[in-house]
């Protein structure tokens, strides 16, 4: 068991937070305050027990000076301000005399957030890096580390790994959330389900290898589900294609048939423009001018037969282009049956946790994790960097 901030006293000491403010931005704009509202509970709890807390985040990435002023989190700390009811001081440098001086001034209970600590990133890639002077830098404006930052925890950076292997540390509450929900899939209730979707076979290689002997089905839908259709013979038409991956999708049938459940049809359209026509067609009915956008009528019957009696699923990735409110159909269907039927459901981060926010499920399922790599690492089963660095209790 990792310490968690509960573990640590806390009161009076500079507290380094590493949170994820890693969200969606257009022309200054936040899109999405998901991961800054998840944030909240750790850094409430870090000013009651009047530590001097000390806020860090990536935003973006950082390859040339034009994307300085984009990825700066000057609008993020705004939004925190509002949402904390507390004012936040925002320092523009991830390092200076004027920070350092700032850091020493600090009172009790008083916040302060850095800039994007991968402005680092400019010359030299110090913080993607783990830069050892830059990490160093960064502890000793510290006495206590606080990892929350659950969508880079499967990174070694200087902002995480860097600074927790020099201070004594611990989890905030958002990463034991997120630790605890994925835990519950070492030891899962059965029949155990896992849902796949999203566009490529590529991307979810290592979770299809590392679950696939684990699971009681796996449901594969989106667009990787064509280059497995395309194993099997079929004519896909247009449909998305990972044709570096049809032989692995070919071995897996070979040896996984009886878990492996795929579409039967689809909804089909010459193009994805939402005005275009489309259709539902079976699998083997696709014109050569035809891709498939979402799961058909067909389809989300037999993946909802096969859910029926599931006691836990876990599901990464989208049955279709849900961003179109007629391809998101497949995708809506089976999120409201698992939460109608109050089914364990671990949404696995990315599109598939923003397809539930928008089609209003999000706050329906077990659990919905705010970073979507992080999650595949961890059901890949790989180490995760960020967790590892944290003492045990």
């Amino acid at each position: 068991m990792k310490k968690t901030m509960m573990d640590l006293n806390l009161t009076g000491k500079h507290v380094i937070i590493r949170c994820d403010f890693n969200v969606p931005m257009k022309d200054g704009k936040i899109l999405d305050d998901t991961r800054i509202v998840e944030s909240l509970d750790t850094i409430r709890y870090a000013v009651g027990q009047r530590a001097k807390v000390i806020l860090m985040s990536h935003l973006g990435r950082i390859k040339e000076k034009n994307d300085l002023e984009k990825n700066s989190l000057t609008p993020v700390a705004i939004h925190l301000g509002d949402l904390l009811r507390l004012p936040i001081k925002f320092i523009n440098r991830t390092r200076s005399e004027k920070l350092k001086e700032i850091i020493n001034n600090m009172k009790e209970g008083e916040i302060i957030l850095l800039e994007n600590t991968r402005f680092e990133d400019l010359e030299g890639k110090k913080e993607s890096s783990n830069d050892s002077e830059l990490a160093s830098y960064w502890a000793s404006l510290g006495e206590v580390f606080i990892n929350d930052a659950f969508g880079t925890i499967h990174r070694a950076h200087a902002s995480n790994v860097g600074i927790g292997s020099r201070l004594p540390n611990a989890i905030g509450f958002l990463v034991e959330k997120e630790i605890d929900a994925l835990s519950k899939l070492e030891n899962p209730k059965r029949p155990y389900i896992v849902i796949l979707g999203g566009s490529k076979v590529s991307d979810k290689i290592g979770v299809i290898k590392n679950l696939i002997e684990k699971a009681d089905k796996m449901i594969i839908g989106g667009g990787m589900a064509f280059t497995f259709l395309k194993a099997l013979g079929y004519n896909i038409g247009s449909s998305l294609l990972d044709t570096e991956n049809i032989d692995f999708c070919k071995e897996i049938l070979a040896n996984y048939q009886e878990k492996i459940i795929l579409p039967v049809d689809v909804k089909a359209s010459i193009d994805t423009k939402e005005q275009s026509s489309s259709r539902n067609a079976k699998i083997n009915e696709l014109h050569s001018n035809e891709m498939g956008l979402d799961i058909g009528i067909e389809t989300i019957d037999l993946f909802i037969k096969h859910l029926t009696n599931a006691k836990t699923v876990v599901w990464n990735g989208p049955l279709g282009m849900y961003e179109i409110l007629k391809y998101s159909i497949g995708t809506e269907q089976i999120l409201k049956y698992l939460t109608d039927h109050k089914i364990e459901t671990i949404l696995g981060g990315g599109d598939i946790v923003a397809a539930s926010k928008k089609l209003g499920y999000k706050e329906k399922v077990s659990h919905a994790s705010t970073g979507g790599g992080a999650t595949l690492e961890y059901l890949e089963g790989k180490e995760l960097p960020g967790l590892q660095v944290i003492d045990e209790k």
